[in-house]
């Protein structure tokens, strides 16, 4: 499922997946998102928001615009939610992502903004990335009910927003309706640091604009972002800054094994 690009590929051609994520507060978060959807095979990354200085300083092959996202340019994929904070700013970008015609992966700060009823009237594909307690929000239960029901909490998901739902935690399980539940078989607890899931984020949503199908960038980005994670932490502590220069070595492996 690993997209590779052919002779006649072009930075277009091979996918562009679009990064709505950090805010003032948050600037970091755009830059964990941006280095994920870099490595993850798309083409190109545009990056809309607030925190394009420290993107550019860390990635700056990053294309930036200050937004709206539907003025940002042509994109394959969008990734919202990670770092965007709960003010009308970021309910009125998350609101133009999910009016596009693409697949759009939300997370973090954006999965508190979703409006239900509109998620699931989307006509093009929605990837949700909670873990247990935003998981949990998005359900109206408590976490524990979450915690101690994950197969049934994803699939709950998956009914009630008409998406494919990849519920982090230390099995990450992806779920989408009427297909079978899939469970992530790689990954290590030291993953479980500040800004790991935002990173996930860019690299499915990366995948997602290289043309792979809902189920199988949530699926992928998981199994990716876990090998990277056993890379990057090697029997010791890891930040998620380095999670996205694991990326290819562990991509490396997969395909000439």
């Amino acid at each position: 499922l690993l997209p590779r690009p052919s002779a006649e590929s072009d930075k277009y051609r091979r996918g562009v997946v679009g990064i709505v994520a950090g805010s003032e507060r948050y600037p970091g978060a755009a830059v964990l998102a941006t280095g994920g959807a870099l490595r993850g095979g798309a083409g190109a990354v545009r990056y809309v928001g607030p925190a394009a200085d420290a993107v550019i300083a860390r990635y700056p092959e990053t294309l930036v615009h200050a937004g709206p996202p539907h003025k940002a340019g042509r994109v394959q994929a969008w990734v919202a939610g990670p770092g965007l904070g709960d003010d009308s700013r970021a309910q009125e970008v998350l609101d133009d992502v999910i009016a596009s015609d693409v697949p759009v992966l939300v997370d973090a700060d954006g999965l508190r903004l979703l409006d239900r009823d509109r998620t699931r009237t989307r006509t093009a594909p929605t990837v949700l990335t909670p873990h247990a307690g935003e998981a949990a929000a998005l359900l109206g239960v408590e976490r524990s009910a979450v915690e101690a029901g994950r197969l049934q909490a994803v699939r709950d998901l998956a009914q009630a927003y008409g998406a494919t739902v990849l519920l982090k935690g230390s099995t990450t399980l992806v779920a989408e309706e009427d297909a079978p539940l899939r469970v992530n078989p790689t990954g290590t607890g030291w993953l479980a640091t500040a800004g790991s899931g935002d990173v996930l984020s860019g690299l499915t949503g990366s995948l997602l604009a290289a043309g792979l199908e809902a189920r199988d960038a949530a699926s992928v980005g998981a199994y990716l972002h876990g090998l990277a994670g056993r890379e990057a932490a090697n029997g010791a502590p890891a930040g998620a800054h380095e999670l996205p220069d694991a990326l290819p070595r562990v991509w490396r492996d997969i395909t000439t094994a």
